[in-house]
């Protein structure tokens, strides 16, 4: 087999660049996804999450590595396995980031990168549902990506963006309009009901275009290199080997895990941790699997007597019920998001934006694959927006089946762990204000054992309780200095004819949930693409 363009790796960003470059039908482009098609109808409801996370079928299911800053812990990391990788598997939540995170991005060197850059290419991405201001101006109003805002509310989550308005943080009804700043409530990758993946709204439209072969159940093992360029790659399917050739390039979309991996069992990654795991370095590029940042989530947890999921699905009659509702209407607790309610708030008013963000979830449990508590809940999950905390990956082996060490590195500087606490106690505060104060029967998490002021105790419960929120990033990182991995135009830097486009090229993560600037990225560089091609 031969295409022009081969991506590798269906997800978020993946799917946008196969598209988009088998639109004009002048080039052949296959996108080569390692999990399955898209078929479990678990994906496409949206509450499936709780289904598709720790499912071999639909998860890479990669585990951290036992990490200081968390206590020793070693945290699950769930990653799409799937066409539509991640964005198949997430919690629906769309959020851009802050202007100032991509003219950050700019200042730092890459050109072509600032929030007047980018614009265009969220725009183009989305359909927007909801009314928002000037939202021509903000919002797409004729792309492949249904976005939408919540439809379902609860009173929870009602009284918790009052109560936040009346602690003095501001409502603000499009987050990703003008200004991030303010509560209230998601906006969601959302259409009649059903996930809108990037699968669902990128390949599914182009799954017949005679010059895109769509590939599923195959993994990429290996690049091929041919005096400095990539000429093909090396996949293997239901346990035979699988070359293909490649006429232009390879676009790396495996994400912040699997395109590093790949680089480095290809021979491009920091040589001296390549050449003692037996393989031949290709290209020195120390960058590589460096960088890493995530998002930590603290998670207060507060019981209440206002009806919540937990006691709504508390038995199989009413799960009946719900299911009968969506199958009926396609409404009802099955269309819920992984949250509800959010807030970009500061933790400090001198700053200049907000630096944590809010996951408000009418629900609880211990993480996102156990079953909820037992009594009724509400979660205000907290992060850190833009840790300076970086972590790393590593290969374990030469073997592309074994997973790579990953290291987090989380809570490792001082400001980060001050974020955390701020958060935590914001939380706190936001809990004693009306409306939502007179309905908390006990605050189960922290608890009343650690005190509102207690700083040390505060980050210790963080440490022993924090989990990802699933946004690695950065391991792939886009700049022009001696640890960067990639161009402003994403080409790998000494190699041809191959590019990163997934959330791995950020230098430094989005303020926000990742997988709309993801997307944004396989946009953008599928024009790059093509400028390049026709010249």
């Amino acid at each position: 087999m031969k295409f022009d363009f081969v991506i590798i790796g269906a997800g978020s960003a993946g799917c946008a660049v196969a598209s988009r470059l088998s639109e004009d039908g002048k080039y052949s482009v296959a996108v080569i996804e390692a999990g399955p098609k898209d078929t479990n109808p678990w994906i496409h409801v949206p509450v499936g999450y709780f289904k598709t996370m720790g499912n071999p079928k639909s998860d890479w299911r990669y585990v951290a590595q036992a990490d200081p800053g968390i206590n020793g812990r070693a945290i699950p990391w769930p990653r799409g396995r799937v066409l539509g990788g991640s964005s198949s598997i997430n919690g629906l939540l769309y959020v851009r980031g802050q202007h100032q995170d991509f003219d950050h991005w700019r200042q730092l060197g890459n050109a072509g990168w600032s929030w007047e850059d980018v614009l265009p290419y969220f725009k183009r991405a989305e359909t927007w549902h909801g009314n928002a201001t000037d939202s021509s101006e903000t919002r797409g109003l004729d792309g492949p990506l249904s976005v939408s805002p919540t439809a379902l509310t609860r009173t929870v989550v009602d009284h918790w963006i009052d109560a936040a308005v009346d602690a003095g943080y501001k409502e603000n009804p499009d987050y990703n309009g003008e200004d991030q700043e303010g509560v209230g409530y998601f906006q969601l990758t959302l259409k009649n009901g059903r996930r809108c993946s990037s699968a669902q709204a990128y390949l599914k439209p182009a799954r017949n275009r005679k010059n895109l072969s769509i590939i599923t159940d195959t993994q990429v093992e290996r690049l091929v290199m041919t005096e400095g360029r990539v000429t093909g790659i090396i996949a293997s399917s239901k346990g035979k080997k699988v070359e293909i050739e490649v006429g232009r390039e390879v676009i790396l979309s495996a994400g912040a895990i699997g395109s590093p991996q790949i680089l480095m069992l290809s021979g491009i990654g920091a040589g001296n941790e390549l050449a003692p795991l037996g393989i031949d370095v290709v290209k020195d590029l120390p960058g590589v699997g460096k960088n890493l940042q995530d998002h930590l989530q603290a998670r207060p947890i507060f019981k209440t007597d206002l009806s919540t999921i937990n006691i709504e699905v508390n038995s199989l009659f009413k799960q009946a019920m719900i299911g009968l509702q969506y199958a009926a209407t396609r409404t009802g607790p099955m269309t819920m998001a992984a949250s509800l309610g959010t807030g970009f708030l500061k933790t400090n008013p001198d700053l200049e934006t907000p630096d944590i963000q809010f996951h408000i979830q009418p629900f609880s449990a211990n993480n996102a694959v156990e079953g909820t508590h037992p009594f009724s809940a509400f979660t205000a999950s907290v992060l850190q927006m833009r840790p300076e905390s970086t972590g790393h990956l590593e290969l374990t082996s030469a073997n592309p089946y074994d997973h790579p060490a990953i290291h987090p590195n989380y809570l490792a500087t001082t400001t980060d762990q001050e974020t955390i606490v701020k958060g935590i106690q914001i939380a706190r505060k936001i809990s004693t204000h009306s409306p939502l104060k007179a309905h908390i029967t006990e605050e189960y998490a922290p608890g009343r054992e650690v005190a509102m002021d207690d700083e040390v105790g505060t980050l210790e419960w963080a440490r022993n309780t924090a989990v990802t929120i699933y946004h690695p990033t950065g391991t792939c990182k886009m700049g022009s200095d001696s640890m960067s991995v990639v161009d402003e135009r994403l080409r790998v830097h000494g190699v041809q004819g191959l590019r990163v486009a997934d959330a791995s090229i950020m230098p430094t993560i989005t303020s926000g949930n990742t997988n709309a600037p993801s997307i944004m990225i396989g946009e953008k560089v599928s024009d790059m693409i093509l400028e390049d091609a026709r010249l």
